[in-house]
């Protein structure tokens, strides 16, 4: 089990290299100039040579990514183009915001919908299992800011004030008004949930009618035993990796979440710097939802690994 999980590693390193070149390449081909962006339409010939000098835009693009990669290795991200600030220190915060929306809403989805599928397994073919299907078929097809934009109409306009619709914390820490983080959560969660409550329904209707189920409850072992030490350790195996899927995507989803809501994190930071052309915060920021989507799924690889009885039986 050690050397595959080394073997997944090394390919996530590798995945990650690659994801830094095309971030790199992508970030340079993008339309105007980020001199211009900085000064303004009405910057000189030669204030704009200028900085492109001083922020070494038109050095070769191998010297650029090889200074930028070497930064990275040893997190030194650059300044800022638009506020010259440190990019790390500039993120920081927005990092610690996003984490804890990303961490909030997958501590709540994950055991609710591995609850939910596998009550619907339990409940198959009954009122249960009917109107949970729809409810997650409904929620699949539509898109996180539309369920976002139904959130806002439904708790924070009309007769209902009860939620605040945009984030208004005035640079205070995301926790400090819990109430601002409750329509961001409910719409990751309900994004994440779906294919995660379809998945473990289908997973554990096949383990339930596996042959060792049948075994122990031929044996006379409580349901409840059945259930939760034969049928549930077996059927997570696989939903772990659309788990990690989910979660995965949170990292890239959050974009669209904060900008509708206004949230403080990442994401808004993304949308800001391609609005003012900052390749350097442009380039931090899809990196680093990249290695959080490769962590994620090495995590998931581990779990699914330690939940299939094929190696924990060789790793003894």
């Amino acid at each position: 089990m050690t050397r595959l999980v080394l073997k997944r590693l090394a390919y996530g390193l590798l995945t990650l290299f690659v994801v830094s070149l095309v971030v790199f390449l992508a970030t340079q081909a993008l339309p105007g100039d980020a001199a211009r962006a900085i000064l303004g339409r009405d910057a000189t010939p030669e204030r704009l040579e200028a900085l492109r000098a001083q922020l070494r835009l038109d050095d070769p693009l191998v010297v650029q990514y090889g200074s930028w990669l070497a930064g990275v290795v040893t997190l030194d991200l650059g300044t800022s183009f638009a506020n010259a600030l440190p990019v790390s220190e500039y993120l920081a915060q927005r990092a610690v915001g996003s984490l804890t929306l990303m961490a909030l809403a997958a501590v709540i989805a994950t055991p609710v919908a591995v609850f939910l599928g596998a009550y619907s397994a339990l409940r198959r073919d009954r009122a249960a299992d009917h109107a949970t299907s729809a409810a997650t078929l409904v929620l699949a097809a539509i898109p996180e800011f539309a369920v976002g934009i139904l959130l806002i109409l439904a708790f924070s306009t009309g007769f209902l004030h009860l939620l605040p619709a945009v984030f208004a914390g005035n640079g205070q820490a995301v926790l400090e008004d819990p109430e601002q983080l409750v329509l961001p959560v409910a719409t990751l969660v309900l994004a994440v949930s779906p294919p995660i409550i379809r998945m473990m329904r289908a997973s554990m209707i096949e383990v339930l009618e596996s042959e060792y189920v049948q075994q122990a409850r031929l044996k006379g072992l409580p349901e409840r035993t059945v259930i939760w030490r034969h049928a549930a350790p077996n059927a997570i195996g696989p939903v772990a990796q659309v788990i990690a899927l989910q979660l995965g995507w949170l990292a890239g989803g959050v974009v669209a979440i904060e900008y509708l809501f206004g949230f403080p994190g990442i994401g808004l930071a993304l949308m800001d710097a391609i609005n003012t052309r900052d390749l350097p915060v442009i380039q931090a920021v899809t990196l680093l939802i990249a290695a959080v989507y490769i962590v994620v799924n090495l995590l998931a690889d581990i779990v699914g690994l330690a939940a299939n009885p094929k190696v924990r039986v060789s790793a003894r």
